[in-house]
């Protein structure tokens, strides 16, 4: 249990709880308490007064030390653990520092650990370590060895020691803070080395961190690895008192860094000096106690209520959610955030921003979602609002979602049917919806918009004639969608001729998807060449006249396609290719080749050509035309040498005549007849390898039939006796 010892400058105890009510009352002297120590478990109390007056007790007897001395005493620090402690030790101090234990007599023994430096001001005790100040120093002692182990000299001597008291704390029980004047110091108490201890102190301390402040420190608290710092102010030079500050530190090795810095307000603190504050806290509980003469002030570690409300002060309403949100108990306080947050950004006009903190903030509550409805609405601001009503299973009741579109539905066509597109239609009364736009169109009947809108509703209501009728009016893309899904063939029977003009290719596709309903002869061609034949000499025609891409594929798979009907078609169109693939089906292959190179001019089509026909007279008349244009000869010289003897061309050649690339020329040519040249010999060794495999399989095989006939003599003799095989050789 955590309870406050207070001291009075008329000689009372009091002792407090946390809430800063008297629990228990001490009469100890009649002049001021200059000291309160309480052990670690808070049942022994040592206190000590100005007119020399010691008593150390248990809270709860009474039973203890009392002893009044000739001089003040200044201090006193009972062991940390005296209450479980057999020897009960503890110290005092005023102009000495004695050392008080119980032996097993039961008798108080004294011991004067140091003297002769004045004063002492303030001493703190933990675990074996003792630490003391005086108008020199600090000490420290070490009560397990008995050993004085430090001594750290103050370093503003100009500042009197009685004016600006010295402050420490224990961190741990190895880390001392020392604060003096405008100086601090961390120490920390290390072991030291066996071998160099001769005549030292087993311990010695070593300063860590030390650095200076710009205002007069009154107390010191550790803070995990920070420190909190209290600074008595002064304004100016004339000595005016400001408010104490209650600072967080982090110590650095020659500088602090501020995390955070609080003005104080006490009472009459312009009147107050440096030695009037001090800092007290509770170890095992992040407290902090500010001590004045008026006032005592608990200051604790901001948990996230307090960081919430600080949040809301300075209205960082997005941070404050987050913050809500993160503490399983703030839960309910979310939403009263949220809609401190939402009233925030509708005062300050974000109406874009409040209707979206509303998906966050309303969640599954609909009755408040119905009331931010109705508040946009007064507002204005129902368009805002729209995009982030619920729309999954928890929904508002129709009428909400209705009010909503009629309002869209007076200013705004498009956002109202994006709202119909995004919206599920089970939100509103679908029919309600069909009759406002249908009074809408009686205004301005070739609305787009709003046509295109009224052909999805009715689609989401299932009257999909009326939606089928909109779509084609408007030669809109959904409609073939529409008739797939809903299969509404039946409906489109005398509407092909619109589908097709409209998007030839989607047409061609459902009506090929559905060729017992209605066939397209392209496709029906792709599926079967001789399906749909009696339409071939059609084809020519619509190919001819809408899709020539089509049309020499065509006519080189078609067998049924009257070749004199096409060659008209393709003549009267100048179509070249199509004319020469014709004349040579119909054996007129000269005149093709002939439209190859004047109509034309490719070389290698021309060639290209004469290989397909394989015909000599048709290379003879390739070469005669080619043979004053110098780079059709160039492209022949390159191509022909596997097919026609080059000397044919070559000798033609006009001396003197300028051919591009011709040294490239002659030399492919002659890597072709090497080529040659080796084919021929590889099939004559391949040949001669072959037959002379078949010769040496015919001798063996002639070989084995001869010994097969001598045997069957030989047998034959024997069933007709001796010498008649004789015989039959003469024979």
């Amino acid at each position: 249990m955590f309870f406050l010892a207070l001291g009075t400058h008329f000689g009372k105890v009091y002792l407090l709880d946390v809430q800063g009510n008297v629990t228990q009352k001490f009469e100890i002297s009649s002049v001021k308490i200059n000291q309160i120590s309480l052990d670690e478990g808070g049942e022994h109390v040592g206190i000590c007064s100005e007119d020399g007056k010691v008593q150390v007790f248990g809270l709860y007897t009474r039973e203890g030390f009392h002893e009044h001395f000739d001089c003040p005493v200044k201090v006193v620090a009972l062991h940390p653990q005296f209450s479980r402690s057999n020897n009960k030790q503890f110290v005092t101090g005023g102009n000495k520092l004695l050392l008080y234990e119980r032996n097993w007599l039961n008798r108080w023994k004294m011991v004067t650990l140091h003297e002769g430096e004045g004063t002492i001001t303030k001493v703190k005790w933990r675990a074996n370590l003792i630490a003391w100040s005086n108008a020199v120093g600090v000490k420290i002692y070490d009560i397990s060895t008995k050993q004085r182990i430090t001594n750290v000299l103050r370093d503003n001597t100009s500042l009197r020691p009685d004016m600006y008291p010295c402050s420490l704390c224990w961190k741990d029980s190895a880390t001392l803070i020392i604060g003096w004047g405008t100086s601090v110091k961390i120490c920390a108490v290390k072991e030291r080395d066996p071998t160099e201890l001769r005549d030292l102190p087993s311990r010695y301390v070593e300063i860590v961190s030390a650095f200076d402040t710009e205002f007069y420190i009154c107390g010191l608290a550790p803070l995990a690895d920070q420190l909190v710092v209290l600074y008595y102010v002064k304004e100016n030079e004339e000595e005016i008192r400001a408010r104490p500050r209650l600072d967080i530190v982090q110590p650095l090795p020659e500088v602090c860094e501020e995390i955070s810095s609080d003005a104080l307000t006490v009472r009459h603190f312009q009147q107050n000096e440096c030695r009037d504050y001090c800092l007290e806290h509770s170890e095992g509980e992040p407290l902090f106690y500010i001590i004045s003469p008026k006032d005592i002030v608990v200051a604790k570690e901001r948990d996230q209520d307090d960081h919430i409300d600080w949040l809301l002060d300075k209205k960082k309403y997005e941070e404050a959610l987050m913050a809500a949100e993160i503490s399983f108990k703030n839960i309910k306080r979310h939403d009263k955030i949220g809609m401190a947050y939402i009233n925030h950004l509708v005062e300050k006009g974000d109406y874009d921003a409040a209707a979206r903190k509303c998906q966050k903030v309303l969640g599954k509550n609909m009755e408040l979602w119905e009331n931010e409805v109705y508040r946009f609405k007064t507002i204005g601001q129902l368009k805002a609002i729209s995009q982030y009503l619920p729309r999954g299973d928890l929904r508002l009741r129709p009428a909400i979602y209705e009010m909503i579109l009629h309002e869209f539905l007076k200013s705004d066509f498009e956002g109202f049917a994006m709202l119909i597109r995004e919206w599920p239609g089970e939100l509103y009364n679908n029919m309600t919806i069909v009759q406002a736009v249908n009074d809408h169109l009686k205004k301005d009947p070739a609305n787009h918009t709003l046509l295109t809108t009224l052909a999805e509703l009715y689609t989401y209501d299932q009257r999909y004639d009326k939606a089928l009728e909109i779509y084609l009016r408007l030669r809109h893309k959904d409609v073939y969608q529409l008739i797939h899904k809903h299969n509404l063939f039946s409906s489109i029977e005398d509407k092909i001729v619109l589908l097709m003009d409209f998007d030839k290719e989607k047409a061609v596709d459902m009506l090929l998807d559905n060729e017992d309903k209605i066939s397209y002869l392209h496709k029906l061609f792709k599926r079967d060449h001789h399906k749909g034949q009696k339409y071939h000499e059609r084809q020519i025609s619509l190919y001819a006249e809408y899709d020539r891409p089509n049309l020499l594929p065509f006519l080189r798979e078609s067998t049924h396609c009257p070749l004199e009907k096409a060659l008209e078609i393709c003549q009267q169109r100048n179509f070249v290719e199509e004319t020469v693939f014709l004349l040579s089906r119909m054996g007129n292959c000269r005149r093709a080749l002939q439209m190859v190179m004047e109509e034309l001019g490719d070389v290698d089509k021309a060639i290209e050509f004469a290989k397909d026909q394989d015909d000599a007279e048709l290379w003879e008349d390739l070469i005669s035309y080619s043979i004053d244009k110098p780079p059709f000869i160039t492209g022949l010289l390159n191509n022909i040498g596997t097919h026609v003897d080059p000397i044919l061309l070559i000798c033609h050649i006009k001396e003197g005549m300028e051919i591009p690339n011709l040294r490239d020329s002659l030399v492919k040519i002659l890597q072709d007849y090497n080529l040659q040249i080796l084919l021929r010999e590889g099939c004559k060794k391949i040949l001669v390898a072959d037959s002379l495999s078949l010769l040496k399989k015919i001798m063996k095989l002639v070989s084995r039939l001869i010994t097969m006939m001598q045997f069957c003599n030989i047998c034959s003799s024997k069933r007709r006796g001796p010498g008649s095989g004789i015989l039959e050789m003469k024979k």
